[in-house]
């Protein structure tokens, strides 16, 4: 049987209902290697199509038929916690309620194993603060909602996969984050979850922080103090894990097949190598959880919204990441 997947609409303001329409609308292959259902507006879905042009059926489901969708068609079980003055562009209170009120739905699904996995489109940081949403990102809601413990991040760029030792935090915070011990967990936690993709025995790569990976201590001590003792340690306890690698070349030989992932030290690092490399094919999972969590690497796009020039070519990748990673 193919799998099912529920795909939360993202924030209602932004891309998110454009690009879910597109990818079911003009990539009907997706539809030979699973099922999806569309947890969303089914208002915002339809406005959405009109103002974008887009001829298409959009049926309202319900829980009970989730396991009955199995041809293909763009089903959308209608979640509207509030109503608001929806306007494409814009931060909003609602579109944060609303974009919570949908992954949150999702992840009961999961939960339930009513679905094998979540795609989830972008939401707004601001909007989710507008709206009181008691969670920043996608990834604490996953965590805390599924108390889930030590969730990581996953890029995955053609042959290049990074992971995220910290996530949103400023940069000033960077150099005090890093941990020798919280290193070493967090490298094993990395092999462990490139195991449960199929990647087993997998040779790991830090990424170094400072310039030149600090020259020595020119350029700063993290290297010799925090990673090289976490890279040594790791090694001690069994894995395979070299570094720090200087972050101007660690993602190159990483997608020329020198490592099979990265583990990047702070959001950026490792954000900027990945879609440099290519922005519409990366895909980000969410690693840790009961299920599996995939997703499109941009944000909400407000300044696009509504006027139907959005790719959707992430949101396809995504799809096709969790029919190929889910368990």
């Amino acid at each position: 049987m193919k799998p099912m997947f529920a795909i939360t609409m993202g924030d209602p303001c932004g891309i998110g209902p454009e690009i879910t329409l597109n990818a079911l609308k003009n990539h009907p292959d997706l539809f030979t290697q699973c099922n999806m259902v569309i947890c969303g507006s089914l208002e915002f879905l339809r406005k959405t199509a009109s103002k974008i042009n887009l001829n298409i059926d959009i049926k309202k489901t319900s829980e009970e038929d989730i396991s009955q969708l199995s041809e293909p068609g763009i089903h959308c079980l209608d979640i509207n916690p509030i109503s608001f003055d929806h306007e494409y562009g814009k931060i909003t209170a609602g579109g944060g309620q609303h974009s919570f009120s949908y992954i949150k739905k999702a992840i009961e699904l999961a939960t339930q194993k009513k679905v094998n996995g979540i795609v989830t489109a972008p939401i707004n940081k601001e909007s989710l603060k507008a709206g009181s949403v008691p969670y920043l990102d996608h990834t604490e809601m996953l965590t805390k909602l599924t108390t889930s413990e030590r969730t990581m991040t996953l890029f995955i760029t053609g042959d290049l996969r990074v992971f995220f030792y910290s996530r949103h935090i400023p940069f000033a915070d960077v150099s005090a984050a890093l941990d020798q011990k919280e290193l070493v967990k967090t490298l094993h936690a990395c092999d462990r979850y490139l195991s449960r993709i199929g990647l087993s025995n997998s040779k790991l790569a830090l990424a170094a922080l400072n310039p030149h990976g600090g020259e020595s201590g020119l350029f700063g001590r993290e290297e010799i103090e925090i990673l090289e003792p976490a890279v040594k340690q790791a090694v001690v306890e069994g894995l395979k894990v070299v570094g720090p690698v200087p972050a101007d070349s660690v993602f190159h030989l990483a997608k020329e097949g020198h490592y099979d992932a990265v583990l990047s030290l702070y959001h950026d690092q490792g954000h900027i190598a990945a879609k440099t490399y290519d922005f519409e094919h990366t895909v980000s999972l969410t690693m840790g959880l009961p299920f599996l969590r995939t997703s499109v690497d941009h944000g909400t796009a407000l300044d696009i919204a509504g006027k139907g020039i959005a790719s959707e070519i992430s949101l396809v990748e995504a799809i096709k990441a969790a029919v190929r990673y889910h368990w």
